[in-house]
């Protein structure tokens, strides 16, 4: 512990919020996190970060709850709550609930009253804090909490109780800082009477939310576990003004499924009412669209309860989708009216014999994933006469699942795409392959492009293709999908030198944590180090805009970056595709924290300096149309036109960008600091 000499100077010094270390020092631990850049001797002063942990929990006879907990720093120091010994004020905020005997949902006995302010709807009583306990200080940082609240009388002592606890500290007065950085959520499941917790409710977990959230934020940061979310969003609480369920179960359904429910289709919006403003999710989109929708795994994962819902169907998860059908009148239900969930397993089984059948499995078949289609299987073998200034031969293969070769003359798509240099990708050219020459179990085609005259160090090849299937024919289930290969990257040397891949930026597994499967351009565009092979420095979108329009830049890094910056643009991000669609995305935004450049990028590859060789990018949107590689990516989000001045300032016509100088990763402005959360 410092003295509080050194700590009042150590407070002096903040005045943007954080001390920075020593060049001599460089920063240690998480990069994302702020801390890491801070004086060393601060971050042992202050130790951002709180750990809460309910160790026991108790309901007397005549109802009254307590729970005890214990409040540290990351550490495991002890914390004062009020923050007077140490840094920093924690406030706790507790929620009391129980599992009613033969029910799955929470009953909260903490309620607060919602009275409507926008309608004439009747005040709902809501799942809440408890307001006006009492806290016992049993040693330094632990702590119990008598609630205000009681049980009722005749409370039911054997069924399964659960306390949750929200902890944030307060550290405004040392730093700025994240309105959840500060932030901890624990539950604790018991039965009053002493049995064993054999209920439980589990059915997503928050391990599954941060796939995408990065992390999962609720309430103004108060809310970060799914765990202690379920506890107030249950049946029990409705909201006042709408009227409508706030259950977790049809809530996060309906926000997922967003613009692609059947209401929102047909022009009713779905929006709450919260705390004096409208949260409208009407044009909310997964991140890989309808399909991933019908993937119910993509959340119900790794959690006790994960299978409910193929187990467990019922009224308000089926219908928080499905919100066009009504059980009880039958409207759009071929089973016609249900009165009660224990029907619908009748129908809808976990499983059925066959795909697209009215099981749960059946039901949400992907027609891009059914067993019935054979499989496109690529491989690039080898590629000869790949010299700069020749046309390169290239030997592949294309077979089903089972090995078997495909005719590729039958297929509805069959490209070879080449590109080069492998340094950054200068442009693209693709090739209609599907009267290549068959050469034993394999297919060879010479390329009627020739690689550039001069080019050095290496080129990459690429393949995409499809054909169409129609799976269950003469049946009412009958479709025609895609049956789709997936991309293969061969490189190949174009001056003799050793064959150098393309540096990876991203990696494929950290863009499928969040969209599950990538399946872009009708789906037969699904390997991101494919992706870059078209969208080069030197791609836009002319060839699909009327003539005289504008283009705009479809650069991968500029793209991406820039899809994910979303709402937050303070410019029009607008790209044309196929058949003149129009595709905006300023109503799109990442679902995390984008700060945090890792969960897209591989190894620090967004750290300065960038590797030698990368070339400038047309940009005839943006505020610059030539820009140099790093600024092509910072613009991408820093879209303002200070931002563009300030990299446009700091880029020599002769010696090219001085970013590193101050953003270098040992300096103070370093990308991970400045992206530092």
């Amino acid at each position: 512990m410092l003295s509080p000499v050194l700590a009042l100077s150590l407070a002096a010094q903040v005045n943007t919020g954080i001390v920075r270390a020593k060049h001599t020092n460089q920063p240690k631990g998480d990069l994302h996190k702020r801390a890491a850049f801070l004086d060393p001797s601060y971050v042992n002063y202050i130790r951002p970060g709180v750990a809460v942990k309910i160790v026991s929990a108790t309901v007397a006879q005549d109802g009254t709850i307590t729970a005890r907990v214990n409040v540290t720093d990351p550490k495991g120091v002890p914390l004062d709550r009020l923050g007077i010994s140490t840094p920093g004020p924690v406030s706790l905020s507790f929620i009391a609930a129980y599992i009613p005997a033969g029910k799955t949902q929470y009953v909260a006995y903490t309620t607060s009253v919602s009275n409507p302010t926008i309608s004439n709807n009747p005040p709902q009583t809501q799942a809440a804090n408890d307001s006006g306990g009492t806290f016992t200080t049993n040693a330094d940082g632990d702590y119990t909490y008598t609630f205000k609240t009681k049980a009722p009388i005749g409370f039911d002592a054997t069924v399964t109780h659960t306390i949750g606890v929200s902890a944030q500290r307060n550290l405004s007065e040392f730093m700025t800082i994240d309105e959840w950085a500060d932030t901890a959520n624990d539950t604790f499941n018991f039965v009053p009477n002493g049995s064993p917790v054999k209920v439980i409710r589990s059915v997503v977990n928050t391990s599954a939310c941060n796939n995408c959230h990065d992390p999962m934020i609720g309430h103004g940061g108060s809310r970060l576990k799914v765990e202690l979310c379920i506890l107030c969003h249950q049946p029990q609480t409705i909201n006042a003004d709408t009227g409508l369920t706030q259950d977790m179960n049809v809530l996060i359904h309906k926000i997922h499924m967003g613009k692609n429910l059947p209401s929102v289709k047909a022009g009713t919006p779905y929006r709450i009412w919260h705390r004096g403003q409208w949260s409208d999710f009407s044009d909310v989109g997964f991140p890989s669209g309808l399909d991933e929708l019908k993937t119910c795994t993509v959340c119900h994962q790794n959690a006790p309860q994960a299978d409910n819902y193929k187990n467990n169907p019922n009224t308000a998860a089926c219908g928080s989708c499905h919100d066009d059908v009504d059980l009880r009148s039958g409207k759009n239900h071929p089973g016609g009216p249900q009165s009660d969930d224990k029907l619908c397993s009748m129908c809808h089984q976990p499983g059925g014999d066959t795909e697209f059948d009215a099981s749960i499995m059946g039901g949400h078949t992907v027609g891009t994933r059914s067993t019935q289609l054979p499989g496109v299987v690529f491989n690039i073998s080898k590629v000869t006469n790949g010299a700069a200034g020749q046309s390169p031969t290239v030997l592949f293969s294309v077979k089903d699942k089972s090995g078997n070769v495909v005719d590729i003359s039958k297929m509805d798509l069959l490209n070879l795409v080449m590109t080069g240099p492998t340094t950054d990708y200068a442009g693209s050219v693709s090739e209609d392959v599907r009267k290549a020459t068959p050469a034993g179990d394999m297919y060879s085609y010479t390329f009627k492009a020739a690689v550039a005259k001069g080019a050095t160090v290496s080129y990459a090849i690429g393949i995409e293709g499809y054909k169409n299937v129609t799976i269950y024919p003469g049946t009412t289930v009958s479709q025609t999908v895609r049956d789709i290969g997936f991309n293969q990257v061969s490189y190949f040397s174009v001056d003799g030198s050793a064959t150098a891949p393309r540096r990876k930026v991203v990696s494929q597994q950290n863009c499928l944590t969040c969209h599950n499967t990538l399946m872009l351009h009708g789906g037969f565009r699904q390997n991101v180090e494919y992706c870059v092979v078209c969208h080069n420095p030197n791609a836009t979108d002319v060839s699909m805009r009327a003539a005289g329009d504008t283009p705009e830049s479809i650069n991968l890094k500029t793209m991406i970056h820039k899809i994910h910056t979303g709402n937050e643009l303070t410019t029009q991000f607008t790209i044309m595709g196929h058949g003149n669609s129009a595709n905006n995305f300023n109503d799109v935004g990442y679902p995390g924290d984008r700060r945090n450049c890792e969960r897209c990028h591989v190894a620090g590859s967004e750290n300065l300096p960038l590797p030698a060789g990368l070339i400038s990018q047309v940009a005839p949107r943006d505020y610059m149309n030539q820009l140099a590689p790093i600024s092509g990516a910072c613009l991408s989000c820093h879209t303002t036109p200070a931002d563009a001045a300030h990299a446009s300032i700091q880029t020599s016509p002769t010696l090219g960008e001085s970013c590193a100088a101050c953003h270098g990763s040992t300096s103070d402005s370093s990308v991970a600091n400045v992206h530092a959360r």
